[in-house]
């Protein structure tokens, strides 16, 4: 199987969309967006419910289509829609622990009496931190399979797993 696939500019726009999609909601959102009500200090705070409402309906569309795409129309389009659900996935499990881990040290605070120091110093290190970690991680991965998307590649992982290509093909 080559690397390469012989794909339309429509499918080709395709297989960028769901990279696109994922991109904007790490960069723009989560970074971005994040930070500007961050800096504006405690009167816009109330503001923050914004980001994880725009990231749950990002990765609920994301879901959404990676399930609906259909196979037989474009492969091309299809493996790509899978990469971004693989990485979706991967950032609503990061999300997942940084709200636990939140909750946990709110409870902790108010039935335990846990002093307020600990639960920031709880919720930075076991919840915003990874999740911050794993943000920049995938802005990289999915940079990367936005790059395959446009010249009409797959990672070679992807390869393997949806195509059966074995390393020595390549």
């Amino acid at each position: 199987m080559a690397d390469h696939f012989d794909v339309t500019e429509q499918e080709i726009a395709a297989a960028k969309k769901p990279h696109d999609i994922f991109i904007s909601n790490l960069i723009m959102n989560h970074i971005l967006l994040f930070t500007g009500f961050a800096a504006f200090g405690q009167s816009y705070i109330k503001f923050m419910i914004v980001v994880p409402i725009i990231s749950i309906a990002t990765l609920s569309y994301t879901f959404y289509r990676a399930a609906k795409v259909k196979r037989a129309d474009s492969e091309f389009v299809y493996i790509h829609w899978q990469i971004a659900r693989r990485w979706s996935k991967l950032f609503a499990l990061a999300l997942t622990l940084l709200t636990t881990v939140s909750f946990l040290g709110w409870l902790a605070n108010q039935q335990l009496g846990l002093m307020k120091e600990a639960v920031y110093a709880l919720i930075g290190g076991l919840g915003i931190l990874p999740t911050l970690v794993t943000v920049l991680v995938l802005i990289v991965i999915e940079s990367d399979s936005l790059h395959h998307a446009r010249i009409g590649t797959l990672p070679k992982w992807a390869q393997r797993r949806f195509l059966g290509v074995d390393e020595e093909e390549n």
